[in-house]
């Protein structure tokens, strides 16, 4: 069954196939006990495998999403089922003012802060550059990267000793995809944003690392890249297939928790087989 097509940035109900975010397969082990995060994307793909992840490890889960409010609904659900407590907020990160509103809303709802998985992303397939249009390469800077930014100086003041900030690299930050070239800008930028600042945050003991996802199946593909790339995707991977949201969740954990207190500056790769220097 071929995949439908979507608008950006895609819904799971809309998929044919669906991507497994560990619902029936995580089991927790208490590793992130009584820890406070928020997740930005976090209503589908590999926001949602690492809300599921943080709750049935005993973590609190602001769930950041744009308007996927079915999505956002569920995952909530499924955090909540966990025995955690979920808090939805929905809004455009690229605006200042709702970066601000989320670190407002987690702190106020959770008491504090601990944890800060900058996750939300914008992608589209341009096969020239002549065809992206201005305003699309400045929404995809100030989603992709700027925001980071703006959530990291809003969340700074709330994270004590031992806080974990986490940043969803990519795959493109070493080997760009010359059709995803907004979003590959974007991603060497994450991955040199998250190295400096795990060397200014150091002094205050707030970790810093990312997560470099190579092909995961989530909504963004169907949605962003033409139905000849969706059906192969994932296929040129040394492990011959795309990666399920579950199979990145678990390194979310890792560094969110404190088994992590001397991993700071890393930047870990779940691509597949795929090296990043």
């Amino acid at each position: 069954m071929s995949e439908p097509q979507q608008m950006p940035p895609g819904t799971l109900g809309a998929m044919s196939r669906k991507p497994d975010h560990g619902e029936e397969s995580y089991r927790g082990s208490g590793r992130l006990q009584g820890k406070r995060a928020v997740i930005t994307g976090g209503d589908s793909g590999i926001g949602r495998a690492t809300a599921i992840a943080f709750a049935r490890e005993g973590a609190d889960v602001v769930i950041a999403y744009l308007d996927e409010h079915d999505d956002a609904h569920d995952t909530a659900k499924l955090v909540e089922e966990a025995g955690r407590k979920a808090v939805l907020v929905a809004g455009d990160l690229s605006s200042r003012h709702e970066c601000e509103t989320l670190i407002d809303t987690a702190v106020r709802e959770l008491g504090g802060l601990d944890v800060l998985v900058n996750n939300a992303a914008y992608q589209m397939t341009h096969k020239t550059i002549e065809e992206i249009p201005d305003e699309e390469w400045q929404h995809t800077f100030d989603l992709n990267i700027t925001a980071m930014f703006r959530l990291v100086k809003a969340a700074l003041p709330h994270l004590g000793e031992g806080a974990s900030i986490i940043n969803t690299a990519s795959v493109n930050s070493d080997m760009p995809k010359p059709t995803l070239l907004p979003y590959a800008t974007t991603k060497g930028a994450i991955a040199n944003f998250t190295a400096g600042l795990a060397q200014l945050l150091g002094d205050r003991r707030i970790r810093v690392n990312s997560v470099a996802p190579g092909p995961i199946w989530t909504p963004l593909i169907p949605s962003t890249m033409p139905p000849e790339q969706v059906e192969e995707f994932g296929k040129n991977t040394p492990l011959g297939r795309p990666g399920e949201p579950k199979e990145v969740a678990p390194v979310f954990v890792l560094l969110a928790s404190d088994e992590a207190s001397y991993i700071s500056g890393a930047m870990i790769a779940v691509t597949g087989g795929k090296p990043i220097l």
